[in-house]
């Protein structure tokens, strides 16, 4: 009598298993007008460095209709590909049957990796994300730009060389210019330096750019931090620039250089008969602690921006400088300026460097330039007893001009085009800003009377303060 009750329970859970796996079938859309949507059509990757991966690039696929949506096949269409898959954290080169519940989505990583070639232009690659669904094929095109480049490990040049700009330079670990070396860099050269690399000059550099091709010195990670947002707002990509005491002679002009945890560091060579470093319409920018630093040598700047610093923008200990046509600026991202702006050391007599007394103090006059940004102006706000001298300068803070501070412009904005809460670093000066055509034509010379975009500081007579000269706004086209 047991077993007969329990037969109709026993054939109860068939039925129920059997109509479960119905509505579970059932839960399926077969219907071809329920197609997939994507987050974006096109997959780009940046510049891609030949024999060398990418980072991920991430594609959400999802599923709009009411039912679920089993994917049949994800597989890109070219064989073999230069793009890799990763589906949902799975590895792999195809996919099948990869189900999406209703109004839900997945993650598909593609990564890239292209072989050397013997161009030297950037070449286009490309396939096709093929996706197919109840018998419908949907496709994402997946591009990038590769480049092939020419890679320095531990590189040291113990005799002259020219870099050019047929490829970019990846530099690893370090580049070091050889005492009596003379490295050369043309217009639009490109080095690009991997994690913790640097740059050391023993011998000499000559980094000569032009208007509109300047030598780059950045970062390799040329993708996006954010979306549109380069990796270029990021400091601490490399070491930076160090110029060590036995070099002299150097030359930086229209040269960007960014993104790096010291900047360019210039250490004492003993003596300011002899002119250590040359700056000339340059843009040296973003550094976890100083842009410039130069210990007791002969470091000028002329038509140079200097801006974005966790420390000093420019710190300068004693030595002979003359500055004109500058601007210092600070827009720091990641912390709080820990100095001013312009900080200038063994300047003062009754307050000389720490172990250095014995050593000449600072002869340095800046001219037609803009100190303005977060953090104070200069650390010594009073100079008298000095050889420095600031003339036609505009400065954050309110300024009482006497035999140091010289027709100097105090407490105003120079209205910089520069939007920190955007990203967007632009220290050209706007229509209205109090610095156009308030600098002093006396103080412009030959190294000067052209800026980093290559407009006269002279045309309309008196010239802007800081690195640009003024250019009005184009009126867009009707």
């Amino acid at each position: 009598m047991k077993t007969l009750r329990l037969l109709p329970v026993f054939l109860l859970g068939i039925l129920l298993t059997v109509i479960a796996q119905s509505c579970i079938s059932d839960s399926f859309t077969t219907s071809p007008s329920d197609v997939l949507s994507f987050s974006t059509d096109t997959l780009r990757f940046d510049t891609v460095f030949t024999d060398l991966g990418t980072p991920t690039a991430r594609l959400k696929v999802y599923n709009r209709a009411s039912k679920s949506i089993s994917i049949s096949s994800i597989r890109f269409r070219k064989s073999p590909s230069d793009f890799s898959l990763n589906v949902d954290g799975v590895s792999g080169t195809s996919f099948a049957n990869v189900e999406i519940r209703p109004n839900d989505s997945i993650f598909v990583f593609v990564e890239c990796f292209i072989d050397p070639t013997d161009t030297s232009r950037p070449f286009l690659v490309e396939d096709e994300l093929e996706f197919v669904t109840n018998g419908v094929e949907q496709t994402v095109v997946v591009e990038a730009y590769g480049q092939n480049v020419t890679r320095l490990r531990a590189e040291t040049l113990t005799a002259d060389a020219t870099f050019t700009a047929e490829r970019p330079y990846v530099v690893y670990d370090s580049l070091v210019v050889a005492p009596g070396a003379v490295l050369r860099l043309e217009p639009d050269t490109r080095l690009l330096f991997h994690d913790k690399a640097r740059l050391v000059v023993r011998g000499r550099i000559e980094a000569v750019g032009r208007a509109g091709h300047p030598v780059q010195m950045r970062g390799d990670r040329l993708d996006n931090v954010l979306p549109g947002i380069g990796y270029d707002i990021l400091a601490g990509q490399w070491q930076g620039v160090t110029i060590a005491p036995e070099s002299f002679d150097n030359r930086l002009e229209y040269v960007d250089m960014r993104s790096t945890s010291h900047g360019l560091r210039v250490d004492s060579g003993g003596g300011l008969d002899r002119r250590k470093l040359l700056l000339v319409n340059s843009w040296l920018h973003n550094s976890q602690s100083t842009v410039l630093s130069a210990e007791y040598a002969r470091v000028d700047a002329y038509g140079v921006c200097f801006s974005e610093a966790a420390e000093a923008v420019v710190r300068l200990t004693g030595g002979i400088h003359d500055f004109s046509q500058c601007t210092i600026a600070n827009n720091y991202l990641f912390a709080i300026p820990s100095q001013p702006l312009l900080t200038l050391l063994h300047c003062l007599p009754d307050k000389p460097q720490e172990g250095a007394e014995a050593l000449p103090l600072m002869q340095a006059s800046f001219d037609n330039s803009i100190i303005y940004g977060m953090a104070s102006d200069i650390n010594t706000p009073d100079l008298a007893g000095s050889e420095v001298y600031l003339r036609n300068v505009l400065l954050k803070a309110n300024v009482d001009n006497d035999e140091h501070f010289i027709d100097c412009i105090g407490g105003e904005d120079p209205l910089f085009y520069t939007v920190r809460s955007d990203y967007y670093f632009n220290y050209r000066l706007r229509p209205e800003s109090p610095a156009i055509g308030t600098g002093n034509p006396a103080y412009v010379n030959s190294l000067t009377l052209t800026d980093m975009d290559g407009l006269n500081r002279l045309a309309d007579g008196n010239p802007a303060l800081g690195a640009y000269v003024y250019a009005p706004p184009t009126e867009p086209e009707n």
